[in-house]
């Protein structure tokens, strides 16, 4: 029998494995609602300090150049430093960007902290679902990682709620003779930026009470606290065995990121490379960041566009529950297939209803709805769940800063180009483009990625070394 077999025959401490999980995931709840928290302050934004459409998206991509940066340090910074130390580095920058953002006297000083803001997505895109992935035990890898993801749609959607109902406030009369009739009525946008510091704070607590990874211990020698945290999740004999496995798969490891430029793993390195770049080109940010206008340019009013960005945010949200629950039953491949099958046929449609006018009604939403859900339950939480285990364990945070480098990457060019996109060759033209650039995704998941539920993250070290 093999060790990831024996060690899933053990008892695991559920409610430690799910404590873990949570309080790791709130990262992810934050970089969902920094993600959307713009679509609602936008057109304020825009109309406030009078930006052009370049402007425009040099707000909007100014986060994600701060999350392309992040990025490119925190994978090295977290095998240096620890994945703890460096998810409380991603909990101070979220909170002094939502106060800063909140407070920022003009455009200059909103995009400097904006870009502070996405250095603290790109930190927690990269170590959060790390951090999950190794603790998690092979059996519920899948599952808990895509907890992650589901956290990204929950902050998605309680950013819509919270935009949705500050705006429904400041159309309301109930603050025109107090004091706050500037903040609520006049610059609204403000608060929206400001709600997000509080679960940073919350963030920022509860990590000062985790342990931190057992493998990064492990890796640095520090073997007894390893096998401490081991222990309490699986039981001290699976804990001796589990880090066994870990010592002798170090022994392999050189340590640099010139590992994955061996034939051996050229395989992962297309794969991380490939995959989270091209799920970002399937046009999910233009519907996170641009929803509203969207919905707006197919004759939907601000507050009825608002709303129907709230619909796609709790879309989102439950149809991430598909690979929480099947992950781990039905494998990675299968969702990916079948997601990336219906975000091609979706799109497709969404364009051809805007090429032929047809925007009166609900079609335009319920295609746009169609898209967001098969995106949910595939490229959205299986992409950081196979990232984060097709990697080595000593590279493993570098390696994933590659790789999460190049989703950030598309995320920055959908974000810069979808403004002129829409404003060029039209809402048709652009959604044909994002089902185009769907099919290499598709090709790849057929070709490429192999199959890797239930397999520990040394078992699928060792297949690659195979």
């Amino acid at each position: 029998m093999n060790s990831g077999a024996l060690a899933q025959k053990e008892s695991i401490n559920r409610f430690y494995l799910g404590t873990l999980s949570f309080i790791a995931a709130i990262g992810g709840f934050l970089f969902g609602f920094d993600t959307a928290v713009i679509s609602g302050t936008l057109s304020f934004v825009v109309k406030q300090f009078g930006m052009d459409a370049a402007m425009e998206g040099w707000f909007v991509s100014s986060a994600l150049l701060g999350a392309i940066i992040g990025v490119a340090f925190a994978g090295k910074l977290s095998d240096s430093a620890g994945r703890k130390n460096v998810l409380l580095l991603s909990a101070l920058l979220f909170l002094i960007s939502g106060l800063g953002c909140g407070l920022a006297p003009n455009q200059s000083w909103l995009i400097t902290y904006r870009l502070i803001g996405g250095l603290g997505v790109g930190v927690a895109s990269i170590i959060s679902p790390l951090y999950i992935s190794e603790f998690a035990p092979a059996k519920y890898r899948g599952s808990l990682v895509s907890v992650y993801q589901l956290a990204i749609t929950i902050g998605i959607l309680v950013a819509y709620f919270s935009n949705a109902m500050l705006l429904k406030l400041s159309f309301s009369h109930i603050f025109e003779n107090s004091l706050l009739h500037w903040i609520i009525n006049t610059e609204v946008w403000r608060v929206m930026f400001v709600m997000y510091a509080f679960p940073a704070i919350i963030f920022f607590l509860l990590l000062l009470i985790v342990p931190e990874s057992p493998r990064w211990l492990a890796l640095k020698g520090k073997n007894e606290k390893a096998f401490l945290y081991l222990s309490k999740l699986n039981g001290a004999d699976a804990a001796k065995i589990e880090l066994e496995t870990i010592k002798e798969a170090a022994k392999e490891e050189t340590g640099s990121l010139r590992m994955l430029l061996e034939p051996k793993y050229r395989v992962p390195l297309i794969i991380g490379l490939s995959l989270p770049i091209l799920s970002q080109f399937s046009g999910i940010n233009a519907i996170i960041y641009y929803g509203p206008q969207i919905l707006e340019h197919a004759g939907f009013q601000l507050s009825s566009a608002l709303g129907g960005q709230v619909t796609i945010g709790i879309i989102n949200t439950l149809f991430t529950f598909i690979a929480i629950f099947m992950i781990d039953r039905w494998g990675r491949k299968p969702l990916l297939i079948a997601g990336i099958s219906g975000a091609i046929v979706s799109l497709t449609v969404c364009g051809i209803l805007f090429a032929k006018g047809i925007t009166d009604g609900p079609w335009i939403l319920i295609s746009i709805l169609a898209y967001i859900s098969c995106f949910a339950f595939s490229f959205g939480p299986i992409c950081w769940v196979i990232i984060g285990e097709i990697y080595p364990n000593s590279i493993r945070g570098r390696a994933m800063s590659v790789a999460t480098l190049t989703l950030w990457v598309g995320v920055f060019i959908v974000g810069w180009l979808t403004p002129i996109m829409l404003n060029g060759i039209g809402a048709a033209f652009t959604f044909w483009i994002f089902a185009l650039l769907c099919i290499p995704a598709l090709l790849i998941t057929l070709k490429v990625i192999p199959e890797t539920k239930g397999k520990s993250l040394e078992e699928i070290e060792r297949y690659w070394n195979k």
